[in-house]
């Protein structure tokens, strides 16, 4: 596979996964048939085709590395961001959409161009690439996911103990101490699932929300109810964290034990789950949308991403 066509491959898997992901009707988020006051599917759309190129740039990186014509921590992840979300923005007006989902996948985008080459997808061998890639940001890095965060105002950020981004002197202590990207998300591991999985080489995504979503898929039954039975799946065991800096951790674990009830009435699959899931969606979309799963769903983009790479077309 020439390069150029290996990297525009792993960004159409990845655009796909976000929009298969956005599409589905899970509850509290935008999705084909809810919107948000001022956020809707369509600003969704056009971020994940305004991310494709940036993806695509990020994948000719890692073919680069893997050609050993750059190292590594020349790959420029926290640019590949910066870019990403600038054009995102450039395409809709719907305020922050993918800035979790971002993250996540341009190291995919970049540890799956180190292996596009092969013609074959090996999970194992991306994951490798992707801890390799990640463990090599840098100082650069860090300052440039600052400015991406920036540019993306997103809400419920709150205030990190140490090197939060809302503060100048961050920028400057990570330039004089030279602090990269990887130690950054080392200090915001306990409060941010996302800066979470960077650091500890994507385990919910990997070991969790991939394996139970990928065997629904591979069965050829609808996708919308796969992905949102994962993600309910997803959210009764891991209390999301972009509800929790918005509403305290307390009422994020109230909400993953409700995802749980409504799996053991059998979730999609059954009448009683269904309903559920209705009353779930309506109690979630309250309150000026705080109570948003957002971080589940960025994950359930990267899950998907790894079935979409893996081969699964809808």
């Amino acid at each position: 596979m020439k390069s150029s066509n290996g990297a525009k491959h792993v960004a159409r898997c990845l655009e796909l996964a976000i929009l298969l992901e956005v599409g589905a009707h899970k509850p509290g988020n935008v999705s084909v048939i809810t919107n948000f006051q001022n956020t809707f599917y369509s600003h969704f759309l056009a971020s994940a085709v305004a991310a494709s190129s940036s993806f695509e740039a990020a994948a000719q990186k890692g073919i680069a590395v893997s050609q050993g014509k750059i190292d590594a921590s020349d790959v420029g992840v926290g640019q590949i961001i910066k870019r990403c979300i600038s054009d995102i923005n450039t395409w809709q007006h719907g305020g922050n959409t993918l800035l979790g989902a971002v993250i996540l996948l341009s190291p995919v985008a970049i540890a799956a161009g180190m292996i596009s080459q092969t013609g074959n997808f090996d999970l194992q061998l991306l994951r490798r690439n992707l801890k390799r890639i990640i463990e090599s940001t840098t100082p650069v890095d860090a300052v440039n996911m600052y400015t991406a965060i920036g540019i993306a105002n997103p809400s419920g950020l709150g205030k990190a103990p140490e090197l939060d981004v809302t503060d100048p002197n961050s920028v400057n202590r990570i330039i004089d101490e030279k602090i990269s990207l990887y130690e950054v998300f080392k200090i915001a591991e306990k409060y941010d699932s996302i800066c979470s999985e960077w650091v500890n080489n994507y385990p919910i995504t990997f070991d969790f929300a991939y394996p139970s979503l990928v065997k629904p898929l591979q069965l050829g039954g609808d996708p919308v109810h796969a992905i949102i039975q994962t993600f309910l799946e997803v959210l009764a065991e891991v209390p999301d964290t972009f509800i929790a800096r918005k509403t305290g951790i307390q009422k994020s674990r109230e909400i993953s034990l409700q995802a749980r009830q409504i799996l053991n009435v059998g979730g999609v699959g059954t009448q009683v789950g269904r309903k559920r899931l209705k009353e779930f969606d309506k109690e979630l979309r309250n309150a000026s949308n705080i109570l948003n799963p957002g971080t589940t769903a960025d994950i359930l983009a990267t899950a998907l991403a790894l079935c979409v790479l893996g081969g699964y077309r809808p």
